[in-house]
């Protein structure tokens, strides 16, 4: 007979669970604003041509200009913040060297994350923006701003900031599906760095 009483969750959705970000804790960190978003998103997607299930780790410099910039792919039919933040930590070490001896952070990371679905967010989301935030203490850089890009266009998480073009192409478009669990990722380049125009928003943070 049955008394109301949910059945608790396994201990591995409980695990990962832990390691996602809400909205609105991902709204408290304060991450830095982008002084043109619309911008940053056309520039990333045109250096690497997204489809659904890819992620592109950008890092922006002290001079706020894009430094270097990585694309990768992982399964998010069961996400997890610990996974994709590995992933996220191993790109990072490609491309750039760590700031761990810095007093402070002086370089910016943040995300784009094309995926199908809405621009709301998600779980999927949730575990992205953990992986984000803890690569970027695990790599010395300051946690910046997650995007993601859907069918409807782009929208910046947290802020609220938007747009139609870029988006994220259809199925029926000849974009692939989301790696189903167990796929193992494709290869991704890693691009080189380059000088451009990209700036993030300079903001105040606090000390300690």
């Amino acid at each position: 007979m049955s008394l109301g009483f949910a059945t608790p969750p396994p201990t591995d959705a409980v695990s990962r669970l832990s390691r996602s970000l809400e909205s609105s804790e991902w709204a408290a960190l304060g991450v830095p604003l982008l002084r043109s978003p619309r911008e940053v998103v056309g520039g990333l997607h045109e250096r690497h041509l997204p489809v659904p299930g890819t992620a592109v780790i950008a890092v922006f410099g002290p001079d706020e200009r894009l430094v270097a910039s990585a694309s990768l792919v992982r399964s998010t039919d069961r996400p997890d913040g610990w996974e994709f933040r590995n992933a996220l930590l191993g790109q990072l070490r490609r491309i750039v060297p760590h700031d761990l001896r810095r007093r402070a952070p002086v370089r910016t990371a943040a995300l784009l994350f094309c995926r199908g679905g809405g621009s709301d967010w998600s779980e999927v989301d949730g575990a992205w923006m953990w992986g984000l935030r803890d690569a970027c203490t695990l790599h010395g850089l300051r946690c910046g701003a997650y995007i993601v890009l859907t069918p409807a266009g782009w929208q910046v998480l947290g802020e609220g900031r938007k747009g139609r073009r870029p988006r994220s192409p259809e199925p029926s478009e000849g974009a692939p599906a989301e790696l189903p669990q167990g796929t193992p990722p494709p290869a991704r380049p890693v691009s080189a760095p380059r000088t451009c125009s990209r700036r993030l928003a300079p903001r105040t943070w606090p000390e300690g």
